[in-house]
């Protein structure tokens, strides 16, 4: 027997979910989903279950996914820079770039005197 939290601790996707089921039950593996109550997956009931609430979760993701990518468009045509901002200044992304091809290693440009 296997116990599982959730179902999306099974893999990154419905399809991909589903065949770790399947694998399992293949080698005699019953897998319990707790977030389900404990629900045998590889029982009829269970596959029907797991099968709608992967799916579903696949599709809130993939909504969140066009949303994000709505969000960035917009930031895209007005050249607005994406992401977080730089931890150096312009000035200091020059000295620590001046100082690697000087031939000073990561760790010593990573230092503080940058």
């Amino acid at each position: 027997m296997f116990i599982v939290t959730k179902l999306d601790r099974l893999g990154r996707n419905a399809m991909d979910v589903c065949k770790t089921v399947e694998r399992l039950a293949a080698d005699g593996i019953r897998v319990h989903c707790l977030a389900l109550g404990g629900v045998d997956l590889t029982s009829a009931a269970g596959k029907i279950t797991m099968s709608v609430l992967s799916a579903v979760a696949e599709f809130e993701l993939d909504l969140l996914i066009e949303r994000i990518q709505a969000g960035i468009a917009p930031a895209q045509a007005e050249d607005k820079e994406l992401g977080r901002p730089p931890a150096l200044s312009k000035v200091q992304q020059a000295e620590a770039t001046q100082r690697h091809q000087a031939g000073a290693s990561v760790a010593q440009v990573d230092s503080p005197s940058c």
